[in-house]
């Protein structure tokens, strides 16, 4: 179990984060989310001990972090740090020995990695000969090819097409079955909802949401309906207590002021009988990130 209990850290007067507190059990994933500057990055560096708190704690399984042997961690950084001109099995190698992986005990593994991350090529082709998404995937190999406890993975999506957001979901996904704890930040809400059994939200360096996803998103309401009707839209938003409607193929989205609204909906779009669907549902991450990032901090 990974524990951050009242953590704080500043750089001279200004405050990057203000007594923070989460924990992630063995086996979750949790994202932490914000805008740039909320303070995502310094929190990863003081768990990696690159920075040292002014005050709180960080354990791992109950001890101090610093105390730790570090080998149970992979990190793979927002900024990519791939050697170009080496071939893709010294570059994977080279980081499984920095983590205490033998090299004879690597070798056979690579090329089954490579297979799993579905990189074209060979593993004697040059990091530089890749594509984009594919050095990325070597980057993610060689951040859990020694198979760490404790991952923490920053803006893992970044650049990635949707064929290779997938394959790096099912690592993750794989990561967790297997017992790892996961922590990693995302600006695409999506893949945070799809992934996370819980998030905590910063904003300058401040906790303004934590809990698990579901709850998070339920805490706001139902202010969404999911409906198939027959009646225009313009007389959907003409009725009182809808703010916007928006089409999403071929189902309309209905947001609502507020969930008793939803009855003025209901009432109005089966008068004439059965309708195909009339969900009434709570917001999406993205809609709840916006919310809270576009709040003036009291």
């Amino acid at each position: 179990m990974l524990q951050v209990n009242n953590v704080s850290k500043q750089f001279g007067a200004k405050t990057a984060v203000d007594d923070l507190h989460f924990e992630i059990n063995q086996g979750e994933i949790l994202g932490l989310i914000g805008q740039n500057g909320a303070g995502k990055t310094t929190t990863f560096r003081l768990i990696l001990n690159f920075l040292r708190p002014n005050s709180g704690e960080i354990l791992w399984d109950n001890q101090d972090i610093t105390k730790i042997n570090t080998d149970i961690i992979g990190y793979l950084p927002e900024e990519r740090g791939l050697y170009p001109n080496v071939t893709i099995e010294d570059q994977i190698t080279f980081f499984a020995e920095l983590k205490g992986y033998s090299r004879t005990k690597i070798k056979p593994e690579i090329d089954l990695w490579m297979d799993r991350a579905e990189i074209v090529g060979k593993k004697t082709d040059l990091v530089k000969t890749l594509s984009k998404g594919n050095q990325q995937k070597i980057q993610l190999i060689s951040t859990i090819i020694h198979r760490p406890k404790l991952v923490i993975l920053d803006e893992p999506f970044s650049g990635l097409d949707p064929v290779n957001a997938e394959i790096l979901k099912k690592f993750v996904f794989d990561l967790k079955a297997d017992g790892a704890t996961i922590i990693f930040s995302s600006h695409r809400m999506e893949n945070v909802d799809e992934l996370c059994d819980s998030l905590v939200m910063l904003k300058q360096g401040k906790t303004v949401l934590r809990g698990k996803s579901e709850e998070v998103k339920n805490s706001f309401g139902r202010k969404r309906i999911m409906l198939d009707a027959p009646q225009p839209t313009e007389a959907i938003e003409a009725l009182q207590g809808v703010t916007q409607v928006e089409n999403h193929k071929g189902i309309r989205i209905v947001h609502l002021a507020d969930e008793s609204d939803a009855n003025t909906v209901f009432d109005f779009v089966t008068k004439d009988g059965f309708i195909p669907m009339f969900s009434l549902e709570p917001p999406t991450l993205e809609e709840i990130f916006k919310w809270k990032a576009g709040e003036v901090n009291e």
